[in-house]
């Protein structure tokens, strides 16, 4: 019995060293690695939805009333400068023109008697000038005339491509009545709002006489093959939003681009000498950042940062850190404030070799 007992006493001494070495290992092997913010000249991307509008786009209205005689071209046909596209019946024009031609040979007819008359003074010198001004009304009418029938003979003012047809041909057509729209589509303006603050950073910085380069993002989420320029910003801000428009323009080659697309303009913006930490050394509380600080005495801290930007897998630090300070990499969820940890350092340049990000 003696015996027995003495067997279990060893075997529970046994197993409470071997226990307590485990937790000891264990303790011992958790080691955290820590790193440091670094300071990098890089850039980061903004975006902002813009809509894109035709560098001209224009309507298209009839001039005259009549019947819509002939249409001469299709929706989303391209045409050139001056091709016909619509043609207003034009009979009672040309009667017009016709009468105030007629007239207008009356009235010359008239005004050379006149003069002969005045020449050999049977008339007086109003008469003679009376004469004058009716022969100058009829002609100003041959001309008025000309302008009517002109406008029942529509041409594309410009080369581009037309848009939704308003009417078809047969239509009885009232003065001002909307035919169609023509797009010109070889540049394209591109238009979105920019927040107040970041428009002072734009204003304000030392590039702000060069021409920004942008590129859009399509409704595809592709590329548009052609990088554009800020030519223009709007004069006033918008009280409701807080914004202000800016305008790029683009070159549209191949013809992708139509008159009311939508898409995103991506606006590189260079940051000069940025204090870069991972992203994954942080975590929120209640909408606010922070980091896990190690002190001189390997104690866990935990500190608010203020984020400037983001990139890919990197913030941008704007306050409560520097290069200096040692900040946990991993093991967030693993410690707790105040506690004394043992770590390994890693330099900041091998953390950001891993990441995918870019800087210069």
């Amino acid at each position: 019995m003696k015996n027995t007992l003495f067997a279990l006493s060893l075997i529970g001494l046994l197993c409470t060293i071997g226990c307590n070495s485990h937790k000891e290992e264990k303790h011992e092997a958790r080691t955290f690695q820590v790193t440091t913010p670094i300071y990098k000249d890089t850039s980061i991307v903004k975006d902002y939805v813009c809509q894109i509008h035709a560098i001209r786009h224009i309507e298209l209205r009839a001039m005259e009333k009549g019947y819509l005689q002939k249409i001469s071209v299709d929706e989303g046909q391209h045409v050139n400068t001056g091709q016909p596209m619509f043609k207003i019946m034009p009979n009672i024009y040309q009667a017009e023109l016709q009468k105030a031609k007629a007239e207008n040979e009356a009235a010359a007819i008239e005004y050379e008697n006149t003069k002969l008359l005045a020449d050999s003074a049977v008339v007086s010198a109003n008469e003679l000038a009376l004469s004058k001004a009716n022969f100058d009304k009829s002609k100003a009418e041959v001309l008025l005339a000309e302008t009517h029938l002109g406008f029942t003979d529509i041409k594309a003012p410009f080369k581009g491509i037309m848009d939704h047809l308003h009417v078809r041909e047969g239509s009885m057509l009232d003065e001002g009545e909307l035919l169609t729209t023509l797009s010109d589509n070889s540049k394209m303006w591109v238009y979105f709002n920019v927040p107040e603050a970041e428009y002072l950073d734009y204003i304000t910085s030392n590039n702000k006489d060069q021409k920004q380069q942008v590129n859009l993002l399509m409704a595809n989420n592709k590329i548009f093959n052609q990088s554009g320029i800020v030519e223009t910003i709007e004069g006033e801000f918008n009280n409701e939003t807080g914004n202000i428009a800016f305008r790029a323009t683009f070159n549209n080659p191949d013809g992708i681009l139509r008159h009311g697309e939508t898409g995103t303009v991506l606006m590189t913006i260079p940051l000069k000498h940025a204090l870069l930490i991972p992203q994954k050394a942080t975590f929120e509380v209640l909408d606010k950042r922070f980091v896990f600080v190690i002190d001189e005495d390997n104690i866990v801290r935990q500190r608010e940062i203020k984020v400037a930007s983001e990139l890919p897998n990197l913030f941008v630090v704007a306050d409560g850190l520097n290069d200096t300070d040692n900040i946990l990499l991993e093991g967030i969820r693993l410690v707790k404030v105040g506690e004394k940890i043992k770590f390994e350092q890693e330099a900041p340049e091998a953390v950001l070799a891993h990441l995918d990000m870019y800087t210069e």
